[in-house]
């Protein structure tokens, strides 16, 4: 292991002036995301990668590069990254508009405090993501995810992310996502799918301190409808939906039967009707994935997408501003499709910001997309 080192990158351009002519001539200086300043493209990429996809904020940076004698300040490092967010939003919109040209898209949003300007104390805002990952019904594209932060989680934030979004949209049964649909019944909005996994997690929460046998006979259930999406990941959707047909839909009709017949039961304050309720209220969200081979039993490509981010949340603590917000959702967006597509983010982000620098052309954006990256 031989650790890291700065390098201080010298660039000499001489002036030269011809007898018998006006001026001088020097050749010009090399192109930099941050003109005139210290960082080349590759320390903005270390920094940005440091803490948006390794969770290592910009204080704990501060002290790390001071071992090697380097002064590099969190409030300065602060605005390099904000400039890098800039340059990065056209990139990571583009991201954005690739995951909604899916057929079907996961959706999940966290919370990420930020501070309130000139309070000196945190607000709730949030991170909202949506991913996109074809690979398991056999699609080609290849996979992705966008995050956007907004100061709020009410529908408005999701209506104006997702606009006119018409394909399967795969979420937690979060009731936001349900003011996509139109009131009438319409066709023109998206078509929501539900997650077997969160509904899971509740009645595994009994299971394991062993206080339902409905709960431990509903889990174990289940674990046979993982079982045949297993087998079944990468098939076509019509092959799916065929194998889902002859052994999910016997178990999901069994599972809501034993619902529906423990819960006048029970106790309507206890842990398993609440479990229970909320199930059997999603029913048909829940159910879609039985007769469409592009849903997915659970939301678990989009809850992968965002654990990084709550990983980088908890160590940060706090957005440091509503700008530094949305820096986070950019270059994030970028790092984390960098790592959906097993390429490695500091040296995609040091090319690309390079070519950006030297001003390459918006008309070949889609060259700078990870999934596109070469050497």
């Amino acid at each position: 292991m031989i650790p890291a080192k700065f390098r201080v990158i010298v660039t000499r351009r001489p002036k030269y002036a011809f007898k018998g002519w006006d001026g001088v001539i020097q050749a010009p200086a090399p192109a930099h995301i941050i003109e005139s300043g210290l960082p080349t493209e590759a320390l903005l990429a270390h920094i940005a990668v440091s803490k948006y996809a390794d969770g290592l904020p910009l204080y704990r940076q501060e002290g790390i590069y001071a071992r090697d004698l380097v002064d590099l300040d969190r409030r300065l490092m602060a605005q390099w990254m904000g400039r890098v967010g800039f340059e990065l939003e056209i990139l990571a919109d583009h991201v954005l508009d690739g995951v909604l040209k899916g057929a079907r898209v996961f959706a999940d949003e966290t919370s990420l405090p930020a501070l309130a300007p000139g309070t000196g104390a945190t607000k709730k805002a949030w991170l909202w993501a949506y991913a996109r990952d074809d690979s398991t019904f056999g699609g080609n594209s290849p996979p992705m995810v966008a995050y956007r932060f907004e100061d709020s989680r009410s529908g408005d934030c999701v209506r104006r992310h997702l606009g006119g979004y018409r394909g399967i949209l795969q979420v937690d049964g979060y009731a936001a996502y349900n003011k996509l649909l139109r009131k009438d019944g319409g066709n023109d909005g998206p078509r929501l799918a539900g997650c077997w996994a969160h509904s899971r997690r509740r009645f595994y929460e009994l299971h394991a301190a062993g206080d339902s046998r409905v709960a431990t006979t509903t889990v174990e259930r289940m674990a046979d409808l993982w079982k045949l999406e297993a087998e079944m990941r990468g098939q076509s959707p019509e092959t799916r939906a065929a194998a889902r047909q002859a052994v999910s839909a016997p178990i999901v009709a069994g599972l809501f039967m034993l619902w529906q017949q423990t819960l006048p039961r029970i106790s309507g304050k206890s842990k398993l009707a609440e479990a229970i309720r909320y199930a059997v209220t999603r029913r048909e969200i829940l159910e879609r994935f039985l007769t469409d081979g592009l849903v997915e039993l659970d939301s678990n490509i989009v809850e992968r997408a965002i654990r990084p981010q709550t990983i980088t949340r908890k160590n940060s603590l706090f957005a440091g501003s509503d700008g530094g917000g949305r820096t986070w959702a950019t270059i994030a967006t970028l790092l984390q499709t960098c790592k959906m597509n097993d390429v490695d983010p500091a040296a995609w982000l040091t090319q690309s910001l390079e070519r950006i620098a030297n001003g390459w052309p918006s008309a070949q954006i889609d060259t700078l997309m990870p999934w596109n990256y070469k050497v």
